[in-house]
């Protein structure tokens, strides 16, 4: 899926938090949203391999601001700020038909995503977007504190999906996190174009381009004549 920032949802995010909360105590929407774009090059630091503590980076900045949120509370901010910013989660119109056909193809697949929300928000999404009963295993930066293009998530992935890089075909949109980093690990890489065209200077040079999600099919089935017989189909 694709993430479209947008500033207003962001403010609609923090108010929606504060409002779960819901004590008299807490700061004005508009601060929290103010001090959170102060800190954003801290907080959302592109390139790092080191994925940030979101939850307690908003815990710490509220209590900046003079209000001290219990675990509990956390989690109803989290929640309701994540709910608020669904608009801004965009599912790939082709997305449920390709991974259909790839497991009809006798694959296994898996996510590997960069996200900070914390994970039982994003398994969620997944399951909502009826992602999870397509998915034979999916992992995010916020469950193993490691970023693409680290090695360590990729790996996740291949542990639990029981393959070897070499075994694996990698398709992702950003020619650093995606490309590099699986394509330094072994696999074979396909660049996404669909949502972005990525140009990223520190990135590698993908094996396929993919210009729709259709074209993933099509890269699977060269894979696998180049394989012969008995590779899945």
């Amino acid at each position: 899926m694709q993430w479209v920032y947008d500033d207003d949802l962001i403010d609609a995010g923090h108010r929606a938090g504060l409002a779960a909360v819901d004590r008299p105590d807490l700061p004005e929407g508009a601060a929290l949203s103010a001090l959170v774009r102060e800190r954003q090059d801290l907080l959302f630091m592109l390139g790092a391999t080191e994925e940030i503590e979101y939850p307690e980076s908003i815990r710490a900045i509220l209590s900046e601001l003079g209000a001290e949120l219990s675990d509990d509370e956390l989690n109803r901010f989290l929640e309701a700020e994540h709910a608020a910013w669904a608009p801004a989660r965009t599912l790939g119109a082709h997305t449920h038909a390709l991974l259909d056909s790839l497991r009809g193809r006798g694959l296994k697949l898996g996510l590997v995503s960069n996200a900070f929300d914390p994970g039982w928000l994003l398994h969620r999404d997944l399951a909502d977007m009826g992602l999870a009963e397509r998915l034979d295993f999916a992992v995010f930066s916020s469950e193993i504190g490691k970023r693409k293009p680290h090695p360590e998530i990729f790996q996740r992935a291949l542990g639990a999906l029981e393959v070897q890089p070499e075994e694996a075909l990698f398709v992702g949109d950003r020619l650093y996190e995606d490309v590099r980093g699986a394509g330094e690990l072994g696999m074979k890489t396909v660049q996404a174009l669909w949502f972005r065209a990525d140009e990223h200077p520190d990135g590698a040079e993908p094996d396929f381009r993919a210009f729709t999600e259709m074209d993933v099919l099509n890269v699977v089935r060269r894979l696998a004549e180049k394989a012969g017989p008995g590779s899945p189909r």
